[in-house]
């Protein structure tokens, strides 16, 4: 194992790791023989963005989409809060959201279904250096999309664009300086508060926006005028927003201010 990946997880160790603008073949529509196999008895972390759109698309507030569709694993060595797709408890465990033509949830599907059979990570944390992302590819037996005479040829790159991952990154660019925040050099680990706190802000955002306009939030904290309109109704507007405040309300930093004379409070 290279410098490069060292540390990485472990589900990711023996596969095939793309070279800059490396390509892979690869296709997938209900004519491949495989079809909808693999949308059962997967493991699929779900990101922040995941969570907020699955859960305008069932019509549910974010606490009760937690509390219906996800799991909450948790590990002696968990830095960071992860929530994760329940499957059904059926005889395949098939993912709710898949149906007999294929995924229910299309347009607002996870993270990590547009971007199989590509995996990605991010190196550890170290002072002063922007983690990039390392690609993979995933060459599983079951899947039969890289062998069908009409499938493509990727780089990861060009999938990236056609799935529309890019702008999601975009959008979720601050919980990736949040995961990969140097202040987890060394393994450091939030603490229970901390990590609840996390959570909340980053998947149960309606939970999220209540407390900033249901509790003494804005009377501690000096927000634009426009950004406090802005996050009442748009929903990503709120996200990158907690994305930022979390940053202070977790490592110090002063991306939000503090109102002059408002009484201290703890919110770290």
């Amino acid at each position: 194992m290279t410098d490069l990946t060292r540390g990485l997880p472990q589900y990711l160790a023996d596969k095939h790791q793309l070279a800059d603008g490396e390509s892979f073949t690869f296709t997938c529509h209900p004519g491949v023989p495989c079809f909808n196999n693999c949308c059962a008895d997967v493991n699929i972390v779900l990101t922040p963005l995941d969570v907020l759109q699955l859960a305008r698309h069932t019509g549910l507030h974010t606490q009760v989409f937690l509390d219906t569709y996800t799991s909450n694993p948790i590990t002696k060595d968990l830095q960071l809060p992860m929530v994760m797709l329940k499957m059904l408890d059926d005889d395949k465990k098939r993912c709710p959201f898949v149906g007999e033509q294929g995924c229910t949830v299309y347009r607002n599907r996870p993270w990590a279904c547009r971007m199989y059979p590509l995996g990605m990570a991010l190196p550890p944390a170290r002072a002063g250096v922007e983690p990039e992302p390392i690609f993979f590819v995933f060459e599983d037996d079951h899947c039969k999309g890289r062998h069908q005479d009409e499938a493509v040829d990727w780089t990861a790159a060009k999938w990236r664009a056609d799935q529309h991952l890019v702008e999601r990154d975009e959008i979720e660019i601050g919980f990736r300086d949040l995961v990969s925040h140097p202040w987890f050099i060394g393994g450091r680990q939030l603490d229970p508060k901390r990590m609840h706190m996390l959570y909340t802000a980053c998947y149960n955002l309606d939970t999220f926006r209540e407390f900033v306009f249901e509790s003494t939030f804005l009377e501690r904290f000096e927000l634009d005028e426009d950004l406090i309109e802005d996050i009442k109704t748009n929903d990503i507007a709120l996200l990158k927003f907690a994305f930022l405040w979390l940053r202070f309300a977790l490592f110090k930093e002063p991306t939000v201010k503090v109102r002059e004379g408002a009484a201290e409070r703890s919110v770290q």
